[in-house]
């Protein structure tokens, strides 16, 4: 078979490569000259753990390659639709601009039987225009959602929970064209749904935005226990102990952020208004603003304890959204900075991956190349990416570094005994203060 992927983006790079590695012949297409370079030679353009190799791999043995040319995907089997749909510029609304471009840019290269399946996230009702777009062509269209987790991208390609087929009703040609791409996947067992179009978009969509509401329902949990001196983290695990609850993303912090969550919800309560049903999801508004009000809680938390020990040097443990990624789109962590230097603080920030992303995204923070050199000098300590690096911490080393003897944990993630016992105050979201031994 040979595949052809439009856009190369964290989504499409990711799916290109794991084309390859299937043994497919595969093409991945942007219109971005630098990133496409970058991919010929192996490159990704963002963090990404097993991508490198992955990449490597495939453009060594010939059975991948990258370019500019839409023209390429002439022949193709499949051609995946994996471009990026970012929130409208003053609006909610998801961004279809990049995604009604690639469909047109593909109308000449299209033949009969050719499938175009959309990986993209979009608006439910898309993909039926978008496939009434294309029939003239002789192709067929499917939607074939992702539900990638940066940080385990790889694996979640190559070894998915479930691979979710949109197909026009009775369209067997396209459910077995994606079968046979997906033949080594399905053959371990992996679990395939076959729907229409407009329940595959919802999947994905209702997917996030369950997940999201699931973790702001934990920080709204945070947001009492502060009030009344209860532990949060002993709450998500007693109720987490429930079979119908579960104790998988209850952890109470900073909350989401991200390329995904955060727009997902904007624009799926968006196309509720926009069908009559905005009253059906007007709760996500609310998940979003306990999301956002986390952010803030962590600055007046850093803030108070600044004001405590009369200084006003911070040291910020973590930039990227979450770890394992240099992705700082809506980076709870980022905003936290901005919020302290808006106040006039001082932020020296560390992080292990994220350091140019953030560069680019906060000029005005200065970001250092260690632990070390991020906590010498503060006042307080900041922890708003809970990178292994991190978890890991001896705090008694730390203690030596830093004259600063409080940390703010915004993931609730360190031992917060073990940096008690070192000398240290720790401040957790949603939890009792525990002082310095």
């Amino acid at each position: 078979m040979r595949i052809a992927v439009i856009g190369c983006g964290y989504l499409g790079a990711v799916h290109a490569a794991a084309m390859a590695s299937l043994g497919y012949d595969t093409v991945g297409v942007d219109v971005d000259e630098a990133k496409v370079e970058r991919l010929r030679r192996g490159e990704p353009p963002f963090f990404e753990p097993g991508l490198p190799e992955l990449l490597r791999a495939g453009v060594d043995a010939g059975s991948l390659r990258f370019t500019t040319d839409v023209a390429e995907v002439a022949g193709s089997d499949v051609v995946f639709v994996a471009v990026g749909t970012p929130q409208l510029a003053g609006s909610d609304a998801a961004d279809l601009t990049f995604v009604d471009a690639a469909i047109e840019s593909l109308l000449p290269h299209l033949g009969e039987g050719t499938v175009v399946a959309g990986k993209s996230t979009v608006p439910v009702g898309t993909a039926q225009r978008l496939a009434d777009r294309i029939a003239p062509t002789g192709a067929r269209l499917a939607w074939n959602p992702e539900f990638l987790r940066e940080g385990f991208a790889v694996q979640d390609t190559l070894a998915p929970d479930r691979l979710v087929y949109g197909v026009a009703e009775g369209d067997g040609a396209a459910v077995a064209a994606l079968d046979a791409v997906y033949a080594t996947i399905l053959a371990r067992g992996t679990e395939r749904l076959v729907m229409r179009f407009a329940t595959a978009e919802l999947v994905k969509v209702s997917a996030n935005a369950f997940l999201a509401t699931k973790i702001s329902f934990i920080n709204a949990m945070a947001e009492i226990a502060e009030t009344v001196g209860a532990d949060v983290t002993q709450l998500a695990d007693a109720i987490g102990l429930d079979a119908r609850i579960g104790r998988r993303f209850l952890n109470a912090g900073l909350g989401f952020g991200g390329g995904c969550l955060p727009k997902d919800i904007r624009a799926f309560q968006a196309r509720a208004e926009e069908l009559g049903h905005g009253h059906t999801l007007g709760f996500l508004r609310e998940v979003d603003e306990i999301n956002l009000r986390r952010r803030d809680r962590m600055a007046q938390l850093v803030d108070a304890e600044l004001a405590r020990v009369g200084g006003d040097r911070v040291g910020m443990l973590g930039l990227a959204f979450k770890p394992n990624s240099d992705d700082v789109r809506d980076s709870p962590a980022l905003d936290v900075c901005r919020i302290l230097e808006q106040r006039g603080r001082v932020v020296r920030a560390y992080d292990p991956e994220a350091r140019e992303t953030a560069g680019r995204s906060m000029p005005s923070l200065d970001i250092v190349g260690s632990v070390e050199d991020a906590v010498r000098g503060a006042d307080v300590l900041a922890l708003g990416t809970e990178w292994q690096e991190f978890r890991e911490l001896d705090p008694v080393v730390v203690a030596t570094q830093t004259d600063a003897r409080v940390v703010v944990d915004g993931r609730n993630t360190l031992d917060a005994a073990r940096w008690a016992a070192a000398g240290f105050k720790v401040v957790g979201l949603g939890r009792p203060e525990v002082e310095a031994a």
